[in-house]
C-alpha cells in the first residue's frame, strides 16, 4: 500500500486571546516587504529618485488586495459573498485570485505613476520580478492553509491534506508556488543581463506569458474553485488566464518588431 506525505498543519500561527495571527498573513506581510526592499535596491542601482518609491508601493499593494479579493470573491464564490459581504474584507482568511490582483496592480500603479510622473512601463517591467516572488508566498500561504487543493491522485508525490480530507491529492498549491519562483529567478536573470537591451515592455510580456501558462497548466489538476459549472472543459482560472496570456503575447512580439 502506497504511504502518503499527511499534511496537518495549523493556518493559526498564534493567538493573542480572541486575536489571531495566520500563517498566510505573515507570508503576505513578508511577500510586501520583500518586494519593497527589491525596488529601492532597483532605484538605487538605476540612479533614480528613491522619493516615489514607497507611495507608488501603496498604489501597488492597495491594487492588488482590492483586484485580487474582489476576483476572487465575484469570480469563484459569488453567491457566498452576495450573502456574506462583510467575508469580502477577511483577506487573512485567504482568497486571493492572481488575475484580480494582476489587473488591480496595473490600474493602481498607472494612476500613481501619473501623479508621480514615473515612466509606467519602467517601473512595471521591474516590479514584476518581485511580484513573481510575491505569488510564490502566496501559494505558500494557501499550502499552510490547505486551500487551492489539488485533484485526487496516486502518484507517488501526492499528499493528504487532512484538515480537508484522507485523500492522496496533487499539491498544486506547490506546483504553482515552485513555478513562481523558478520564474522569479529567470526574469531577475533577465534583468542583470538584458535589461539595457530588451525594449520596453519586453519584461512584462515575459512575465505575463511564464505566470500564466503555469497557471493555466496547474488548472488541469486542481479541484474546480468556482462554485458554478461553466459548461466547458475550462475552468473559471483558464479562461480568466487567456487574457493575460494573449496580452504577453502581443506585448513580446511588439518589443521584438521595436
Amino acid at each position: 500500500m502506497q504511504h502518503y506525505f499527511v499534511w496537518d498543519a495549523n493556518p493559526i500561527l498564534f493567538s493573542f486571546g480572541p486575536f489571531h495571527i495566520y500563517w498566510y498573513g505573515l507570508l503576505f506581510a513578508t511577500a510586501i516587504l520583500v518586494g519593497l526592499e527589491f525596488m529601492k535596491r532597483v532605484y538605487k542601482i538605476e540612479g533614480k529618485d528613491e522619493s516615489s518609491i514607497e507611495p507608488l508601493f501603496l498604489y501597488a499593494v492597495v491594487g492588488i488586495v482590492i483586484g485580487a479579493r474582489l476576483a476572487h470573491c465575484f469570480f469563484y464564490d459569488p453567491d457566498y459573498y452576495m450573502a456574506h459581504p462583510m467575508k469580502i474584507f477577511a483577506v487573512w482568511e485567504g482568497g486571493l485570485a492572481s488575475h484580480g490582483g494582476g489587473a488591480g496592480v496595473l490600474i493602481g500603479l498607472y494612476y500613481g505613476c501619473k501623479k508621480y510622473k514615473v515612466d509606467f512601463m519602467w517601473l512595471i517591467d521591474r516590479l514584476v520580478i518581485p511580484t513573481a516572488l510575491f505569488g510564490f508566498f502566496v501559494r505558500m500561504g494557501n499550502f499552510m492553509n490547505s486551500e487551492i487543493l489539488g485533484k485526487p491522485t496516486d502518484v507517488p508525490w501526492a499528499i493528504i491534506f487532512a484538515r480537508v480530507d484522507n485523500l492522496p491529492r496533487h499539491p498544486a498549491q506547490l506546483y504553482e508556488g515552485f513555478s513562481y519562483l523558478i520564474i522569479f529567478f529567470i526574469l531577475l536573470y533577465v534583468y542583470k543581463n538584458y535589461i539595457n537591451k530588451v525594449k520596453k515592455g519586453f519584461m512584462l510580456g515575459l512575465f505575463l506569458v511564464l505566470i500564466f501558462t503555469v497557471r493555466f497548466v496547474v488548472e488541469f489538476v486542481k479541484v474546480r474553485q468556482a462554485d458554478y459549472s461553466l459548461g466547458i472543459d475550462l475552468t473559471t482560472g483558464q479562461l480568466l488566464s487567456i487574457p493575460f496570456l494573449i496580452a504577453g503575447i502581443i506585448l513580446l512580439i511588439r518589443s521584438r518588431k521595436k
